[in-house]
């Protein structure tokens, strides 16, 4: 990786007054490896940082002006204080203006900033680029304003701009990722309880490996929209006074939807069974976790894929040929379509030794289906934090 330090002094050299004190924060990418399809704010997801970040170094102006630099395309945007909104163009400078109105609304005395951004996150594949590029800018602020906010704090005030930003509603899951996990373990995020907590996991002699199966995604989020509406409907018509947490699949699988006034279709039924049984295999595979049991871990993940493809239908062909490819290859711990689904990635935990025989297995995936997958091997990484100041 290039030293963004440098980067920025050369960027910003011409800029009169240009400020000697320079903040660097990092950000990593994450993957989820169960539960990303909960119920929204009520579930558990199990995920893990991943060794691929966006650096975002900040510095003051003595204007007024916001000035935004990316290295990776060597792509410039331009903005200011009083002008601290939404633009379609400005694209992915739009998430760093989100990181700024949180400590203008806090009352910090926000000037002219000069910002350089610089990373290797995969875009556009679902590992969550636009929210570590955020919340490495959110950091790096933090300290440049030396602002006391817990990361907690934080994470609510981010996602309160962002959704301002973005007129969209905005999941905390992502922020605790990047900003808690650890290099040696995973990390479970409690959304209705806004807790989290780190599994230790020792994967020495494995990696994660990242698939992209380059489908390209055609209407996802209508697609997401009524599966969450038809869980929505379903919890509130049968279990109107409890928690996901307090519902058991047996509880589900006991009730006799054609009599329910109303009725409610096999098709919700279906959904909502997933659900309930993914916040199960979260507690199950954290305990196989703990007790080094890859064993029953692998068969948890294969079986939250089987439930995505038939119960909550958000996979498809092409990532449902990779996964079976990691059931067929010796070594792999698991592996699982990651992210919104119809398409994207799937994963794989799997020992550094297997690795040449699982691609070579995924040769023929261009043959039958047009694309070539491309694979990134990752490892856990720790969460945000500050490079230097």
């Amino acid at each position: 990786m290039l030293d963004i330090g440098q980067i920025h002094r050369k960027e910003y050299e011409s800029d009169a007054g240009l400020s000697r004190q320079i903040v660097i924060a990092r950000a990593p990418g994450r993957v989820h490896l169960l539960g990303e399809h909960g119920e929204p704010k009520s579930s558990l997801c199990l995920s893990s940082a991943i060794d691929k970040y966006v650096y975002v170094a900040v510095s003051q102006r003595k204007d007024n002006s916001l000035r935004f630099f990316t290295a990776n395309t060597d792509e410039r945007k331009r903005s200011s204080i009083t002008n601290l909104k939404y633009k379609r163009e400005d694209r992915w400078s739009n998430f760093i203006k989100a990181a700024i109105q949180v400590f203008a609304s806090l009352g910090c005395l926000v000037k002219g900033l000069n910002i350089t951004v610089l990373g290797d996150i995969p875009q556009q594949i679902g590992l969550a680029s636009s929210t570590a590029l955020e919340t490495a800018a959110a950091v790096a602020l933090r300290a440049l304003f030396k602002v006391t906010i817990t990361d907690r704090d934080l994470i609510g005030r981010l996602i309160k701009e962002r959704e301002a930003f973005f007129g969209k509603p905005v999941s905390s899951v992502d922020y605790s990722v990047i900003l808690n996990a650890k290099e040696d373990g995973f990390i479970i995020i409690d959304e209705h309880k806004k807790e989290s907590r780190i599994v230790p996991v020792n994967l020495a002699g494995y990696k994660i490996l990242i698939m992209d199966s380059r489908v390209p995604r055609i209407n996802v989020e209508q697609e997401l929209r009524q599966r969450r509406h038809d869980v929505r409907k379903g919890f509130d018509t049968l279990f109107p006074h409890k928690e996901l947490t307090e519902i058991s699949d047996k509880m589900l699988t006991a009730v006799n939807l054609p009599e329910l006034q109303g009725g409610l279709s096999e098709t919700i039924k279906r959904r909502m069974l997933f659900v309930i049984q993914e916040m199960r295999r979260i507690s199950e595979a954290e305990d196989a976790l703990q007790k080094k049991d890859f064993q029953l871990f692998s068969r948890l993940i294969f079986h939250s894929h089987e439930g995505l493809r038939d119960l909550y239908e958000a996979s498809c062909p092409e990532t449902d040929w990779l996964v079976k490819r990691g059931q067929e290859t010796e070594g792999v711990s698991g592996s699982r379509m990651t992210g919104l689904g119809f398409g994207g990635c799937t994963y794989a935990v799997i020992k550094e030794g297997s690795i040449p025989e699982y691609k070579r297995r995924l040769e023929d995936y261009e043959r039958i289906f047009g694309f070539r997958p491309i694979i990134y091997e990752v490892v856990p990484a720790q969460g945000a934090c500050l490079i230097s100041v």
